[in-house]
């Protein structure tokens, strides 16, 4: 079992060597230089039963220093007996979460750690939500800047559905698509993969790798427009993955397969948007967060942290490790607390770590937290 988990990880890995060798890849992506971030090494303690390991951890999201919200795409199994050199997370020992499917399941799907990674809370209550998928299920979690009761969204891509939960767990407030059931109209989706959340309690959903649509709700998530399509003209896409929300109404949006940003712009019709800009240059983007007057990616080709200004210029690059103990093979997902510290996902080696800035570091480069207005 071992040898072909770490056949999976060989294999992705040479398919990303191909895949990563075209002209996108190699585009100047502007200053290249080290990691403003020392990364916290074992940072996200295990807690799972003996003979279990997490998941892709698809979500992640900073509520605060001490509660870090992740949402897993269940657990993965081990091989019996655990190989001595397991680290405390599957990738150690070659089994990449993402292809090995077969080791999957649907427990501790939703989960929160403090802020030295050990676990706090467990909603396993709510892992029936998952359970039966023979996809990835969960994709993001996300709180409002905006709403006083902090519900947690999140968002399963495989059953076409959005959750939204109260901040303690203890309440499904809200569920948004028709479980199992994809489509393209105002209460259906297609593999969903983010939400994101415009300060007049407007909500915005990335109706992602089917629709290559983003749909505007009003603040009680009703259905009002939506805007995109798929394609490669301007405002369109080949799959949309993430969704950053900055000022002067400016929305960033992914365009993953497409390999570029989509800049769009509100207008006083809260049913409209204008097409501003398009930003190409990148092979697989996964994850964006939006500051005052630039914003960062994670890219997948080469894997790295890519900052960008408004106007779409690289202001700067920094490439992430694959090597272990520390690498990556896919920063997934990214999230920024009060504090500064940056918290990357791993769909792929299934785990979080910590990246704590430098105290050299340029302040430019730490990533703040997410844009908000005042």
């Amino acid at each position: 079992m071992r040898h072909s988990g770490l056949l999976a990880v060989a294999t992705l890995t040479g398919s990303l060597a191909v895949l990563f060798s075209g002209p996108v890849a190699s585009q100047d992506s502007g200053p290249t230089g080290p990691s403003p971030y020392h990364v916290v090494e074992a940072w996200h303690k295990p807690f799972a039963k003996q003979g279990f390991a997490f998941g892709g951890n698809s979500g992640v999201f900073a509520e605060s220093p001490d509660r870090i919200f992740i949402a897993q795409r269940g657990e993965t199994r081990l091989p019996i007996p655990i190989p001595s050199d397991f680290a405390g997370f599957a990738g150690s020992l070659g089994i990449n979460t993402l292809r090995a499917t077969d080791l999957r399941t649907w427990q501790n799907c939703l989960f929160i750690v403090d802020g030295d990674g050990h676990v706090i809370e467990v909603w396993d209550q709510w892992d029936y939500l998952c359970a039966g998928s023979e996809g990835p299920g969960p994709h993001r979690v996300r709180i409002s800047p905006y709403d006083p009761a902090r519900r947690v969204w999140v968002v399963n891509e495989t059953f076409h559905q959005i959750y939204v939960f109260s901040n303690n767990g203890e309440e499904l407030l809200m569920t948004l698509g028709e479980k199992g059931v994809p489509g393209d109209d105002e209460t259906h989706f297609g593999r969903p993969q983010d939400v994101a959340f415009l300060p007049d309690g407007r909500i915005l959903v990335a109706d992602g790798l089917d629709n290559h649509r983003i749909i505007i709700m009003d603040s009680d998530a009703k259905y009002l427009s939506e805007f995109g399509g798929r394609g490669d003209g301007p405002g369109q896409f080949n799959g949309i993955h993430a969704l950053g929300i900055g000022p002067d109404g400016l929305i960033f949006a992914l365009d993953r397969s497409g390999g570029r940003i989509n800049v769009f712009r509100t207008t006083d019709d809260p049913k409209e948007v204008e097409f501003v800009d398009a930003f190409p240059g990148f092979t697989l983007p996964l994850d964006i967060i939006v500051n005052e007057d630039s914003l960062w990616i994670t890219d997948l080709g080469p894997l790295r942290f890519v900052k960008l200004d408004f106007a779409g210029n690289h202001l700067y690059t920094w490439n992430v490790p694959r090597e272990l103990p520390n690498g990556y093979l896919e920063v997934h997902t990214i999230t920024v607390d009060s504090d500064g510290n940056l918290y990357g996902g791993d769909n792929q080696y299934g785990r979080t770590q910590k990246f704590v800035p430098r105290p050299d570091a340029d302040p430019a480069l730490i990533i703040g937290t997410p844009w908000v207005a005042r």
